[in-house]
């Protein structure tokens, strides 16, 4: 497996598995995917990364979005992170988040923010892993087909501040 940067013509791929997280029920409030051009707007130019087979298959991919517009922000950004549903159990989640966690902070990042269900115990257990710590819970933060859903909010401070 190979760690490397996310190109535009990585999406279908990509599309797909975030269309498989989403379809769990466990991975995000979206229903179905956006467009290349929505997603390229959402997210940070880098780094975007993707989890390449021997064989040249995407296993899976992390991007951040950027939490505020406002300039006092500019180094706090969200995480995301998709694995491939049959690919899971395998640690490219772990070498995924670890190579964007790097990246983050080479590029100026300061606080890294995940946001995920709390039933989704993996998730939260590999942002644990590389740092993150739990700062609370949401209640009924927004509902998800008709149902109310709780959040957890992890987030990871840059090792690199003075």
């Amino acid at each position: 497996m190979i760690i490397a940067p996310m190109l535009p013509n990585d999406w279908p791929e990509v599309e797909k598995i975030y269309q498989d997280g989403i379809d769990t029920l466990q991975a995000t409030f979206e229903t179905q995917t956006p467009n290349w051009e929505a997603w390229d707007a959402g997210h940070l130019a880098s780094p975007r990364l993707v989890a390449k087979s021997t064989s040249g298959s995407i296993l899976g991919w992390a991007a951040l979005s950027p939490v505020s517009k406002r300039q006092v922000y500019r180094g706090v950004a969200e995480v995301s992170i998709y694995i491939d549903v049959n690919q899971m159990g395998k640690g490219i989640g772990k070498k995924l988040l670890a190579e964007l966690i790097q990246l983050a902070e080479a590029s100026g990042i300061w606080m890294l923010q995940a946001v995920t269900f709390p039933e989704n115990e993996a998730s939260a257990r590999l942002h644990e892993k590389l740092g993150f710590r739990l700062v609370g819970r949401r209640e009924k933060i927004a509902q998800q087909h008709g149902v109310w859903r709780d959040t957890i909010l992890l987030e990871r401070r840059s090792n690199n501040l003075p």
